[in-house]
């Protein structure tokens, strides 16, 4: 996940609108943290690489595509998406979103991958022996450079995001092609969890890059970019941003291909991306090309933590509004800091029920967007059931995955059921049951029309500030 800017699509010809938007959206998406994700795969899948990575491109690509498709049918992120299940989930779905890309994992994930992929490397190679110390004096100054540019809004994040997407993607490109064309797959046998559920396994892995989460979240800023240029027809916006999104999600996708190649070509620890990352980086184009991976690392990993630390004070000193925007920045660095120090594998070890938990009741929620465009009004049933029904068994899985087994074990003697897919089947009978409860009731009421003056704010404040933090002079 990437910081986005407001004027990523400047007005020009319908085709270079498309393509400066797609490169927006893929900007948005794709931040260095999502870097760590794919070599692994490579690395632990064995032969079953291309059934993984299909689960892998469905909740890591082809989701968030298509929930940037649902923000713009439906013009609202999710705050007015969670409003339509109802007032308290409208407020308690957001905040729990906001605060898993933000201070509780993201953040922390993109201040420990520099690390990891720039000072980490950069001190070896200098001789310097990296004790403990080294991880909370890089957290501590890249957080303090994160939030200034973050209190004071100008247009440097803009402009260094501006290159460093094109530039980024570049040397990728480099480092996958030398370490394509240089190296043989590893004979490697896969890990017991890729060799019992490959699918499945990509699934999960999926949706740690929080890239469906952070659609509903800034795709009301792309609207706005949009917007911004003069284009108000919300079938042309639709357009517009579908076929972005559908380049954006082409390059995702073949990044991430290329990355999980690297893994399966590169030796070393197969559970640890960073590590086969840096052993490809040095071996296919020497010492400069770790300093060069690292140095642009860095700064992908500087500006996404600057948007996300922006959208997280621009959404919490809205929603509390005894709070500050400076406050509200500060306190999510420091907690940033604090987890940062636990190194990647604990952060992801924290997150990992959180998404489970989340990323159905998301994709429900998405789904369900989506077919009320055709529908003749807003779903009422069919949002409340099916987010109902998620949630649930998002919870079942989320407490198996911190050692709470019963209630998984029990669904699991139906033979139906597994922690990453069971909750697919039951939900989508309940988003039918209830279509068909709202079809046979008549009821088409539209939430978002009695949404409170606040509740509107608070959507609006939020994208508001992200394009100013973008935008501003």
């Amino acid at each position: 996940m990437s910081h986005p800017t407001a004027d990523g699509a400047p007005a020009g010809s319908p085709a270079r609108r498309l393509i400066t938007t797609g490169l927006m959206l893929f900007a948005l998406f794709f931040g260095a943290g999502n870097l760590i994700f794919p070599p692994v795969l490579g690395a632990s899948a064995g032969p079953g690489l291309p059934a993984v990575m299909a689960g892998f491109l469905a909740t890591g690509v082809l989701l968030p595509l298509v929930a940037i498709i649902a923000v713009s049918t439906s013009g609202e992120g999710i705050v007015g998406l969670a409003r339509r299940v109802g007032r308290g989930f409208g407020l308690v779905m957001p905040a729990a979103v906001y605060l898993a890309i933000g201070p509780l994992y993201a953040i922390a994930r993109v201040t420990t991958v520099s690390y990891e992929l720039t000072a980490r490397p950069l001190l070896e190679l200098a001789g310097i022996p990296v004790g403990p110390w080294a991880l909370p004096v890089h957290a501590l100054v890249f957080l303090a450079v994160s939030s200034l540019i973050a209190l004071r809004p100008s247009r440097l994040a803009d402009r260094i995001g501006r290159w460093l997407t094109p530039a980024l993607l570049l040397l990728i490109i480099v480092l996958c092609a030398v370490a394509i064309s240089a190296g043989r797959v590893i004979d490697r046998a896969p890990e017991p969890a890729y060799a019992a559920a490959p699918v499945a396994q990509g699934l999960t892995q999926g949706y740690f890059t929080m890239d469906v989460l952070a659609a509903t979240v800034f795709g009301i800023v792309v609207l706005n970019a949009l917007r911004g240029q003069g284009i108000s027809d919300q079938r042309r916006i639709v357009a517009y941003t579908s076929g972005a999104g559908c380049l954006a999600a082409a390059l995702l996708a073949g990044v991430y291909v290329g990355l999980a190649m690297i893994g399966a070509r590169t030796p070393g620890p197969v559970n640890d991306g960073t590590a086969l990352l840096r052993a490809a980086a040095e071996d296919g184009l020497g010492r400069a090309g770790v300093v060069i991976f690292g140095a642009i690392v860095l700064l992908a990993c500087l500006t996404t933590a600057v948007g996300l630390l922006s959208a997280w004070a621009g959404y919490a000193s809205t929603l509390l509004a005894r709070t500050s925007f400076e406050g509200q920045l500060l306190g999510a660095a420091g907690v940033t800091f604090i987890l940062s120090n636990l190194g990647l594998a604990a952060i992801i070890q924290i997150i990992s029920p959180v998404t489970l938990l989340l990323y159905p009741m998301t994709i429900t929620l998405i789904t369900v967007t989506i077919v009320d465009v055709v529908a003749p009004g807003h779903l009422k049933a069919a949002y409340r059931w099916g987010v109902a029904v998620s949630g649930l068994l998002g919870l079942v899985s989320a407490l198996a995955d911190v050692g709470v087994a019963a209630p998984s074990q029990a669904l699991a003697r139906t033979g139906m059921w597994d922690d990453a897919t069971g909750w697919i089947l039951p939900t989508t009978v309940a988003v039918l049951v209830g279509l068909a409860w709202d079809i046979h009731r008549g009821r088409w009421t539209t939430p978002a029309d009695d949404k409170s003056d606040a509740e509107e704010e608070i959507t609006h404040a939020v994208a508001s500030h992200l394009t100013q933090e973008a935008s501003a002079p």
